[in-house]
């Protein structure tokens, strides 16, 4: 099969992450018998210093024309780089969530995956920990509180805020069929996560949602308030499967699953529209005190890429073979300088990206 791959390089060690995920989707097509192609297109702090804007209508029609995004980092030093004195609107970041709305990447996946060669990373005790936990927090992305109308006005001399949390049927509807659609990929579980007790919107969320769960009988489902959801992470983190909510609970939810692997450098991340199409990124930063030094860890663009593989491309088998040589050169022993323990074998970026492709 015949795949064309947009890929934002990006800004940092963006290029030098990106490249190894490039080499282990050469590899695939070669194992497979797939083609990818790649289109190079500027985004971030890369773009503003060629086009002053950091994302062109030429970069949004070239990912358009392409089956999937593959991104590496954006953005740079806020303290030092020129890119940040410019107007919020022309800085790197910009670019990214414009990419986004132009888009209509509505449905954030964010994998939480403990490997065992790296459980001394994490902050639970063993006993929580058991055999691991591998879940998937799918968050919807471009409706809620973040989007809703705000202000600010006086009255009778006091300043108040006013932020609108709003959602339709239809909002919810797509995000959840999405969320049942890779539970269908997984252990076929979804915990429903709201907060149904206080809010409206929620209430509608727990109703459409049910409604859609209909749909799906090899799924089991629950609805869990999300209060609880953060407190059951903690505490029994290996109960959870694919975990759907909306935009604010997913961004809390999802950095708090983050932190409880231990690793952010091993944390891919995926953004999809109503089709197969999808932006796949590293959920960490572009690190520029470390740029061009191939000390960066390249490991969650490949795993990105996995999940490009799997649910942009429906090609399940190759990311089970990526996915699985990553777990090889860690069982290997191989590590980058941020996951570094005693007694085992330092390498550099492209040197991890040589060895997972090698056990492809």
């Amino acid at each position: 099969m015949n795949f064309k791959v947009a890929v934002i390089a990006g800004d940092g060690i963006g290029p030098e992450i990106t490249r190894e995920a490039q080499k282990v989707l050469d590899r695939v097509s070669e194992k497979f018998g797939h083609t990818f192609t790649y289109t190079d297109v500027l985004m971030g702090g890369a773009s503003i210093d060629v086009h002053a804007v950091p994302l062109t209508e030429e970069a949004i029609a070239a990912a358009r024309a392409s089956d999937a995004v593959l991104m590496g980092s954006i953005g740079g030093n806020t303290s030092t780089s020129p890119w940040y004195k410019l107007p919020p609107n022309l800085r790197p970041e910009a670019g990214l969530l414009a990419l986004r709305k132009a888009l209509n990447l509505f449905a954030n996946l964010r994998p939480a995956y403990l490997y065992e060669e790296l459980k001394a990373a994490c902050p639970l005790r063993d006993e929580i920990i058991g055999d691991g936990f591998d879940m998937m927090i799918m968050r919807e992305l471009t409706g809620g509180l973040y989007f809703g109308e705000r202000r600010t006005v006086e009255e009778n001399g006091v300043l108040k805020a006013i932020d609108t949390l709003t959602y339709d049927e239809n909002e919810i509807r797509r995000i959840a069929v999405r969320g049942f659609d890779i539970a269908m990929k997984r252990r076929k579980k979804v915990t429903s996560v709201d907060k149904a007790n206080v809010l409206d919107s929620s209430r509608l969320w727990r109703k459409v949602v049910e409604e859609v769960a209909r749909d799906y009988p090899e799924v089991t489902y629950e609805h869990m308030l999300v209060d609880n959801c953060a407190m059951q992470l903690v505490k029994d983190p290996k109960q959870f499967d694919v975990i759907l909510t909306e935009n604010m609970f997913g961004d809390i939810l999802s950095d708090e699953a983050s932190m409880v692997t231990g690793s952010i450098g091993m944390l891919s991340s995926a953004s999809l529209n109503d089709t197969k199409f999808g932006l796949y990124e590293p959920s960490h930063g572009s690190a520029p005190d470390i740029a061009g030094q191939d000390i960066a860890n390249p490991i969650a663009t490949i795993l990105s890429a996995a999940m490009m593989l799997r649910f942009s491309f429906d090609l399940d088998q190759e990311a089970d073979a990526v996915e699985a040589a990553v777990k090889q050169v860690l069982k290997d022993g191989y590590r980058t300088v941020d996951i570094m323990s005693e007694g085992k074998t330092l390498v550099g970026t492209s040197r991890m990206g040589d060895l997972i492709v090698e056990r492809i």
